[in-house]
Parts: structure tokens; C-alpha cells; sequence
């Protein structure tokens, strides 16, 4: 019992030190706002880098923590994003915004948290409906058939006939955007840890007992298809927001940026951070996000040394093959991705040094007893 109690005790002062570095973070966020340039390439890196580690960690607890291969995120972003941008274009700009369709058929804004909530509100509301057929299918003929519906979804929001709700073919803009880097980060922080309490809570470890074994989860008596269209429920939700800040980051919507590639780029993100991991999926965003949008940008610049020699490769393009040959190495070398099914905690990493001191302990030991062995 007091061994229960201590480490109870232990667990929650790790708790408190990791609220406290998480606020720490942002209180250096806030002061680097006020003294670095607004527009420096680091705060683009920081909004996206949170709005992805959103959609990854929500797609994460579906295809990680549930064992559902779904790829139709792209599809729930987009139904985020355009219920965030029709419901907060101001009523004076919707004449200029749906100008091919008489300022649409909306005449009411809401406010942008209201809108934001109701983002993910619309598209947990289509998981729900979809989610009825296409959860009774398993492995590869899920991912077919959640591939299919957001390729539907993206032809029927540029149909025609809609055009007086989602403007057709045409962009949604004029809407309010966030400018401070705080606002997705603060967001996604929020989001994200919601999913870690609901995977720490009864349900999250049903979701993990159907992904090990899906007859021994039933036969402990838990209802497969209701967990399942939770989970896929509450992944689609957290997409939905996470589309909503993204059509705030990028300033205009249209459907036809939200392609299938858009889910296999969140999907690797997962796939390097590892299956399983929150925290994985939360550095592996920020890693990649940096790497292709900052870190290697001068892969794309010609470059002409003082000799008058211009060194090859370099050229506009260069930087993705580079980044591919990158991702490439770390997903051989780290197959299971940089945390595997671990969480970087204090707690974790406190712990992980004392075995490791203590395993070096035990090497300088043994190599003494072994030294003293050869000398008599």
C-alpha cells in the first residue's frame, strides 16, 4: 500500500514538472514573438507544426491505439476547414466571396470558437454516418474504403449545385485568421491532451485491447463496433479542428488542396514519430515540418562559391529528394520510429538515466573484478 501510495506521489510531481516545462515553452514562444520578426520562417514552422501534430496524434489514436488502418483524414480536415470558413466570413464580404452564386444561401456568422467547435462537431457527424458501413470492414479494405469517401467528399464540395454553400470550385477566404503562433499551438496542446486522458481512461484501453486482439476484446465483453466508431469518431473530430486551423494558417479553402496526399503526409509523420506514441507523433511533426519547409530550403538555391564554381545538384526540386533520401534512412534504421510505443516524459527519461547510470555502474564493476582477477 505505501509502495502504491509513493509511487503515486512520484507519478503525479512528474505530472507537475511536465506542466510546467509545457508552460515554459510557451512563455519562451510568447517572448520570442515580441523580439523576433513576425514574419521569420520559425513562427510558419511553429503554427504548422502544431496544426500537424494535431492531425497526427488524432490519427495516431485510430490507427495506433485502435489498430484501424483508416486513410481518410484528408477528407474530415476538409470538412473541418470548410465549416470553419463558411460560418465566419463576415456577412458584408460574402457578397464578394460568392460572387458566381448571389453571396450564397448562409446569412449569420458565428464566432470563430463557436465555428472551430462546430468543425469538428460536423465532421465526427460524418464519421458517424460513414462510419456505420465501413467499420465492419477490416486492414486494407477500411483504408480503400476511407480513401474512397474523402475523394468523394472532395468532388461533391466543388460540385456546382453546392456552390451556393461551399462557393463550388472557387476559394473561401476573407474569414479570420490567427496571426500569434500561440493561438494553433495553444489549441493542439489542448486537443491533444484530451486524447491522452481519453487514452489513459476505461475506453482507451478497450481501444488498445481490439487493437492486440480483437476475440479476446470481445470475449471480455467489450462492444467491438461501438468502440471502433468511437475512436473513429473522436480521431474525425480532432481532424476537424485541426482542418480549421490549417484553413486559418493557409488564409483561403478549396477542396482540391485537400488530396490523398495530404492524409499519406500526416500518416508518415505518424509512421516516423511510432505507431503508439503521442509524444512520437508530436516531435516527428515539428521534425518534419522544419526539415521541408526550413531546414533545407537552401537545397533549392544555386550555389556559386568564390572560385566562380557552381556546385551541383542544387536546383529547385534538389530539397525533396534529399528529404525523401532522409526520411528514407530513418524509417530503416528506426522501424518502429524515433519513440517506438514510449511517451518522452520526465518521468520516463528520469528513470531511463538511473538504468543507465546503473547499468555503467555495473560495466565499471565488472571490469575491476575482471582487472583483479588477471593481476593475481
Amino acid at each position: 500500500m505505501e509502495q502504491n501510495m509513493l509511487r503515486k506521489k512520484r507519478s503525479l510531481k512528474y505530472t507537475y514538472i511536465d506542466c510546467a516545462i509545457i508552460i515554459g515553452l510557451f512563455v519562451l514562444l510568447a517572448v520570442l514573438e515580441n523580439i523576433m520578426m513576425p514574419t521569420h520562417i520559425f513562427f510558419t514552422v511553429v503554427k504548422k507544426g502544431a496544426i500537424y501534430a494535431l492531425l497526427a496524434v488524432s490519427m495516431n489514436l485510430l490507427n495506433g491505439f485502435t489498430g484501424l488502418f483508416s486513410l481518410g483524414q484528408a477528407g474530415f480536415m476538409l470538412i473541418g476547414a470548410y465549416t470553419y470558413a463558411i460560418f465566419t466570413i463576415p456577412l458584408e464580404m460574402r457578397e464578394s466571396v460568392y460572387m458566381y452564386y448571389d453571396g450564397g444561401i448562409i446569412n449569420f456568422t458565428l464566432p470563430v470558437v463557436v465555428a472551430v467547435i462546430l468543425a469538428g462537431i460536423m465532421a465526427a457527424a460524418f464519421a458517424f454516418l460513414i462510419g456505420w458501413p465501413v467499420l465492419r470492414l477490416k486492414s486494407d479494405y477500411l483504408a480503400i474504403a476511407t480513401l474512397g469517401f474523402a475523394e468523394i467528399i472532395r468532388a461533391i464540395f466543388q460540385w456546382d449545385k453546392l456552390g451556393v454553400i461551399t462557393n463550388g470550385a472557387n476559394l473561401l477566404r476573407r474569414y479570420p485568421k490567427f496571426t500569434s503562433a500561440l493561438v494553433p499551438c495553444a489549441v493542439a496542446a489542448l486537443c491533444i491532451a484530451i486524447i491522452l486522458l481519453l487514452i489513459n481512461s476505461s475506453y482507451g484501453r478497450a481501444f488498445k485491447a481490439i487493437r492486440d486482439d480483437e476475440i479476446a476484446a470481445e470475449a471480455m465483453g467489450i462492444n467491438l463496433f461501438r468502440h471502433k466508431q468511437m475512436s473513429f469518431m473522436t480521431s474525425s473530430f480532432f481532424a476537424g479542428i485541426g482542418g480549421a486551423l490549417l484553413a486559418m494558417f493557409q488564409t483561403t479553402v478549396q477542396a482540391n488542396a485537400f488530396k490523398s496526399a495530404m492524409t499519406y503526409e500526416i500518416l508518415l509523420i505518424v509512421v516516423i514519430g511510432g505507431i503508439g506514441s503521442v509524444s512520437g507523433s508530436v516531435l516527428a511533426s515539428f521534425l518534419y515540418i522544419a526539415a521541408s519547409e526550413w531546414w533545407l530550403r537552401f537545397l533549392d538555391s544555386p550555389m556559386v562559391l568564390d572560385n566562380g564554381f557552381q556546385v551541383p545538384l542544387l536546383r529547385v526540386g534538389f530539397r525533396k529528394v534529399v528529404f525523401s533520401v532522409v526520411i528514407m534512412i530513418i524509417v530503416l534504421f528506426y522501424s518502429r520510429g524515433l519513440m517506438g510505443d514510449k511517451e518522452l516524459r520526465t518521468e520516463n527519461v528520469v528513470n531511463g538515466f538511473r538504468k543507465s547510470k546503473k547499468k555503467l555502474r555495473e560495466w565499471i564493476s565488472d571490469r575491476r573484478k575482471k582487472n583483479r582477477e588477471v593481476a593475481e
